[in-house]
């Protein structure tokens, strides 16, 4: 059998049967029985035989009797005659229900041992458990209209991830987490839950802080780390609510570095994106992508996948870029980021005219390139389509799309002067822009 079930009994009485000195045991094989052992009872000082089932062979188990001791009489015989009587009584009830119970050797008496854990299983089951206060729940209510009674209803319309940035009871997301909602709740890792306010959002940068009024003993907030030093290859943890199944563990590694994906909202390009091969999945944006030591190193944002599942290419902002933009929300409710003002047409549509840069279709007059004397793409009055200026390079750096012209424009602040070089008809211009920031956050 997997294991030996043994039962102590008493017999005060008890000795073994008389047999001829020369004579040789003769044992009894039964599919299943048991064997009497000695052992000794430190409190009473008596030897006590044991019942234990043991194993003869494949298909057989022996039943012997041995003593070493004649045992001596007890002070109370009678109570030790009925105490022996019911002992001897239970086990052999015992043993004639094992003869006639069919149990599964492997299963029965089976005695399991403590699991013992690898040190990279146990590392990551303590990342694990040090990390998951600090990441929440988030719910995206909408208001919707019932036909029949007119009543307005709060509905979830979607949910993701988020993680605690201070004891202040900032959470920070992914803009698309809460876009488009009436309300926000924020469920906490004691399934607490507290009705969340923006503070801010970043749209270009898929990146969201709200705010939460908690006990600060219930915030934990998260180890932020660096992301400039990462290594293609190195281990990475992410921790979301992927489906709504909250607080789920997926592991991987980097895959690439310095990727470059566009805003859910607006299309504009984030750089230096990170790639990993740990599953990310509806869900799981806003939360948080960890290192080895559990520290903060981008917020999972995007998958590539034909069916919206994950499909091993998932994608983080990295901290570097998210601490400057949460930073700014945090203290302003907005992120400064200067524009030239103009509106520029498919990259496409440009390669088509054989040219490459940057087609301006709308300069309004009261943005920075209306101000500076940009010229958009207009008809004439036979209806006839006449180009605007080509963008070709800003502070000589050269424009080839507009994944380009965005990346130079994150480089500089509100308020510089930069060169902007054109392709107007068949000649080239250099005009001198002021940037200013978006109308909507001046």
């Amino acid at each position: 059998m997997a294991a030996a079930f043994s039962l102590a009994s008493t017999f005060s009485h008890f000795s073994p049967p008389s047999r001829p000195p020369n004579r040789t045991p003769t044992p009894f094989f039964l599919s299943k029985s048991i064997s009497l052992q000695n052992f000794t009872n430190p409190s009473s000082h008596l030897r006590y035989p044991i019942c234990s089932l043991l194993p003869h062979n494949k298909n057989h188990t022996q039943i012997s009797a041995t003593t070493h001791t004649k045992l001596p009489p007890p002070s109370n015989p009678f109570a030790s005659t009925w105490e022996s009587l019911l002992i001897f009584s239970t086990s052999a009830l015992l043993s004639f229900s094992l003869f006639l119970t069919d149990v599964d050797p492997a299963v029965a008496f089976v005695v399991t041992t403590p699991r013992k854990l690898q040190t990279d299983e146990l590392a990551t089951v303590r990342l694990f458990q040090e990390n998951t206060p600090s990441v929440v729940y988030i719910t995206n209510l909408a208001a919707r209209q019932d036909a029949f009674t007119l009543d307005v209803l709060e509905v979830p319309q979607g949910s993701g991830s988020g993680f605690v940035w201070d004891k202040d009871g900032h959470v920070v997301t992914n803009y698309h987490v809460i876009r488009g909602a009436s309300d926000l709740r924020v469920t906490l890792a004691d399934q607490t839950t507290f009705d969340a306010k923006v503070v801010g959002f970043d749209q270009d940068k898929d990146v969201a802080v709200l705010s939460i009024d908690a006990p600060k003993d219930k915030l934990r907030p998260i180890p932020v780390g660096i992301s400039a030093d990462l290594l293609v290859g190195q281990k990475v943890f992410a921790i979301g609510n992927p489906f709504g199944l909250d607080h789920t563990l997926t592991t991987g590694v980097i895959s690439g570095l310095r990727r470059e994906i566009s805003s859910a909202a607006t299309g504009r390009p984030i750089q230096d994106v990170i790639q990993t091969d740990a599953a990310i999945n509806p869900g799981n944006s806003g939360g948080p992508l960890l290192d080895s030591s559990g520290n903060l190193i981008g917020i999972n944002t995007a998958i590539y996948s034909p069916s919206g599942a994950s499909s091993g290419v998932g994608f983080s902002i990295p901290v570097d870029t998210v601490s400057g933009i949460v930073d700014q929300l945090v203290r302003f409710g907005k992120v400064t980021r200067p524009i030239l003002g103009i509106k520029f047409a498919p990259d496409q549509s440009v390669e088509q005219l054989g040219v490459s840069g940057v087609l301006v279709l709308d300069a309004p007059a009261n943005g920075p390139a209306g101000k500076a004397g940009l010229r958009p793409t207009k008809r004439d009055a036979y209806g006839r389509l006449i180009l605007g200026d080509i963008i070709t390079s800003v502070d000589g750096k050269k424009v080839m799309n507009g994944s380009d012209l965005y990346r130079i424009l994150d480089q500089c602040k509100v308020g510089d002067k930069v060169t902007v070089e054109v392709l107007r008809g068949d000649h080239m211009e250099k005009i001198p822009v002021i940037l200013e920031p978006k109308p909507d956050e001046s």
